[in-house]
């Protein structure tokens, strides 16, 4: 049985406080978790949470994943923005362009995310969440899509993007040049199986499709750490 998203997660020194900004920008409830983390729910049960978790990763740098945020229309986008300001995140430059619709913020842990502007055809239909982009190559855009078996709906010059087939937030790579990776990501994927399903058949599926176990005991909270052919960190959860 194949892995589902479960959740996307933040390492951070302050678990409760960006869960409160999050779930304010986004209108999404909170619930506390089992791991001394906080999550918030998405209003649809088909779609992922977003958890909160404890970490002391330093920033170096950018990012290697960030949110791109929709909107319905010009006054929307304001909206977002002068709602994010209010509950603690900032404008931040990244190299955009004075003629690029988008608005570059950062959080109040100074992880990246964008407010998209409302004539995107790309994110049409996504969600408030838009998607989730990432830097990396071509090939981690295939094996994510054979990992969660999410089709393709964008291959082309070597950026990708995948998308469940019930719709929603998109998962997308820009391709080359990919910046090295320094230390750990501050954001990675959590994925989960049903309740009767093999594990450890799951984790040699992964394994043969280009991931790599990291350890070969349970982490915390019965979860197996693992990195995807671009080096970056998830975790695969025990059957729920």
């Amino acid at each position: 049985m194949t892995s589902q998203l479960f959740a996307i997660c933040f390492n951070t020194p302050q678990p409760p406080a960006l869960a409160r900004f999050w779930s304010g920008v986004l209108g999404w409830e909170s619930a506390e978790g089992p791991d001394d983390d906080v999550a918030i729910l998405p209003p649809d049960a088909a779609g992922f949470r977003i958890r909160f978790l404890p970490g002391q990763e330093p920033k170096t740098g950018q990012n290697r994943a960030h949110f791109d945020l929709t909107s319905s229309s010009p006054e929307d986008q304001r909206q977002t923005v002068a709602r994010a300001l209010r509950l603690g995140g900032i404008h931040i430059d990244v190299g955009q362009l004075p003629e690029e619709g988008h608005v570059v913020l950062a959080d109040p842990d100074g992880n990246e995310f964008c407010v998209i502007e409302a004539d995107n055809k790309f994110l049409a239909d996504t969600g408030v969440i838009g998607a989730l982009a990432c830097d990396g190559t071509q090939q981690v855009g295939y094996f994510w899509s054979e990992a969660l078996r999410w089709p393709l709906v964008w291959d082309q010059d070597q950026e990708t993007a995948i998308q469940s087939p019930n719709g929603g937030t998109k998962i997308t790579w820009g391709g080359p040049p990919v910046a090295p990776k320094t230390g750990t990501n501050r954001l990675y994927l959590e994925l989960a199986l049903p309740a009767d399903a093999d594990r450890e058949a799951e984790i040699a599926r992964l394994i043969s499709l280009g991931a790599t176990r990291t350890d070969t005991s349970e982490g915390h909270g019965g979860r197996v750490r693992m990195l995807d052919p671009d080096g970056n960190e998830f975790t695969v959860q025990e059957p729920r």
